[in-house]
C-alpha cells in the first residue's frame, strides 16, 4: 500500500477544503471499499481525510413528511429504522440484501452511493481497465463478463454498479445534499449522481473534487406497495445479476401507477419514466407487466456471457411486479 498522510476532519467545510486542495486527496468513513481499493493498489491516496466523527449520522422527519438521512448513517442503522421500514420497506429491504451484518455495521450511506464498482477487471491490476487506467483497453469485453451491464455500457467500459441502496433510492425519487466549496449546499436527484461510461469511464459520478455527501433527502413515501426483489448466485454477500425495485399502486384492478428501477445491469441504477408509462391504467396482467419489461430493457445488449441477464430481468421485474399487487 502507498505511504499517505491522515488527516481527521473538524467539520464538513475543512474537510471539503482539504481533499478539494490535493487532487490526490480522498474522503475516507466505514472505509469498506477504499480500503480495499488500496490494499490492492487499484486506489492510490496520498492523503486521507477521515469524515467519520462528522455529525452526519441522524435520520429526521423533513417539513414535508419526508426523511433525512444523514450521510454517515450506518446502514444497519438506516435499515432498522423504525421510520424507513414503515414508510420505505422498499430501502430496508435494499440495504438487508447488500452486503453482510459486518459490513452493514461499518458501511455509511454516502459510502455506499459512492462505492465503485465490483469487476474483477477492475480490482486486477494486471488486467487492462479503462475505469482504472484511462485508454488501457476493456479486459471485460471478450472475458468473463457474466456480471456484467447490459444496458447503458459502452466499448470503453460494461462494469455495473453495485449498490442496492441507490436502485432503491432511485425508485423513490430520493435526492442528496452535496456539500464542496460553494457557498450553499446544492442537492441532486439520486437518478442522476452516477454516469453512463461513454468514452470517460473513469469519471463515474457528478460529483466535483471536493464535494461530498452530506444527506439522503427522501419525499413523502409515495402510494403503492414497496418491493426490493435481488437476484443473485448465493443467498447472502454476492452482488446482484438483476435486482428490481418496484412500487405498485393499484385501483380496481389496474396499475393506477408504477415505479420501477433495476440494478446490477448498468453502470446506474435503470429507470425509465416511458416504462412506468406504459403501466398507467392497464390491467394487472403478465402481458401488462412484460410490456413494461420490454420499454425498460429496450437496448440491452449482452456480451457473451451475460447474455442470460436480459430474460434473467425480464422475468424478475415481471415476477416483482406480480408480487406487488399479490399476485406471488
Amino acid at each position: 500500500m502507498r505511504a499517505f498522510t491522515y488527516e481527521r476532519a473538524a467539520d464538513v467545510a475543512a474537510a471539503c477544503a482539504s481533499v478539494a486542495g490535493d487532487p490526490d486527496a480522498r474522503f475516507i468513513s466505514g472505509g469498506t471499499n477504499l480500503l480495499d481499493l488500496m490494499k490492492l493498489g487499484v486506489e492510490r491516496p496520498a492523503h486521507i481525510v477521515d469524515i467519520s466523527r462528522l455529525d452526519l449520522k441522524d435520520i429526521t422527519q423533513t417539513p414535508d413528511g419526508g426523511l433525512k438521512i444523514g450521510a454517515q448513517a450506518l446502514n444497519s442503522d438506516v435499515a432498522a429504522n423504525r421510520r424507513v421500514r414503515e414508510r420505505y420497506p422498499l430501502l430496508a429491504q435494499a440495504l438487508l440484501t447488500g452486503a453482510s451484518g459486518q459490513i452493514r455495521n461499518k458501511a455509511t450511506t454516502g459510502g455506499n452511493l459512492l462505492q465503485r464498482t465490483r469487476c474483477p477487471y477492475f480490482y486486477d491490476t494486471r488486467m487492462s481497465c479503462n475505469k482504472r487506467s484511462p485508454g488501457a483497453g476493456c479486459a471485460a469485453l471478450e472475458g468473463l463478463n457474466r456480471n456484467h451491464a447490459i444496458l447503458g455500457a459502452s466499448q470503453s467500459c460494461i462494469a455495473t454498479h453495485p449498490s442496492d441502496m441507490a436502485v432503491a433510492l432511485t425508485a423513490l425519487g430520493a435526492s442528496i445534499e452535496i456539500a464542496g466549496n460553494r457557498t450553499e449546499r446544492r442537492t441532486l436527484p439520486v437518478g442522476d449522481l452516477h454516469r453512463l461510461p461513454g468514452q470517460t469511464p473513469d469519471v463515474e459520478n457528478n460529483l466535483e473534487h471536493g464535494e461530498m455527501i452530506t444527506a439522503v433527502m427522501l419525499p413523502p413515501p409515495p402510494a403503492g406497495r414497496q418491493l426490493y426483489r435481488k437476484v443473485r448466485d448465493r443467498a447472502s454477500y454476492a452482488f446482484a445479476l438483476v435486482s428490481v425495485a418496484a412500487i405498485v399502486a393499484t385501483q380496481d384492478n389496474r396499475i393506477a401507477s408504477g415505479r420501477i428501477a433495476l440494478g446490477g445491469v448498468a453502470p446506474k441504477p435503470w429507470r425509465t419514466e416511458e416504462a412506468e408509462k406504459t403501466m398507467g391504467g392497464q390491467p394487472l396482467t403478465k402481458e401488462t407487466y412484460d410490456s413494461a419489461a420490454g420499454v425498460l430493457l429496450q437496448g440491452a445488449q449482452g456480451y457473451g456471457h451475460n447474455d442470460f441477464k436480459i430474460e434473467l430481468a425480464r422475468r424478475t421485474l415481471r415476477q416483482t411486479l406480480a408480487a406487488s399487487v399479490g399476485q406471488a
